[in-house]
């Protein structure tokens, strides 16, 4: 069951819709502002779900989901990358470091909910 989202982007605006569109969705969230902070509160507790940003500074999201599928505690956990790539390349790229999907921005809040209610359904199947 999804309960606890980390979320990690770099613009604090996108952090501010994240956080408003799942905690009003039911969701407690934990936000960080980049790669490396993402990383860290990961390793710190754990999560049902994790949103990052792509493009950030120190760490790339892609990076990040390279390291958390190399923990045990996060090789099952559903991570989305938020981005503006829509390429074929990224999405392979993506794929190949363990993202379960993508969302592009702009960002849909409602369609980012559906997504995360999806998700839920599928780990209780």
């Amino acid at each position: 069951m999804i309960r606890h989202i980390l979320a990690i982007d770099d613009s604090a605006s996108m952090r501010q819709i994240l956080a408003a569109t799942l905690t009003t969705a039911g969701y407690e969230v934990t936000l960080a502002a980049d790669g490396i902070e993402g990383l860290e509160n990961a390793l710190a507790m754990s999560f049902d779900l994790v949103l990052t940003d792509q493009h950030m500074p120190g760490k790339t999201g892609l990076d990040l989901i390279t390291e958390l599928r190399g923990n045990p505690a996060y090789q099952a956990t559903p991570i989305l990358v938020l981005t503006t790539e829509s390429g074929e390349p990224f999405k392979e790229a993506a794929r190949a470091a363990g993202a379960t999907g993508w969302i592009e921005k702009p960002l849909d809040p409602d369609m980012l909910t559906e997504l995360v209610a999806a998700l839920a359904e599928s780990d209780n199947a």
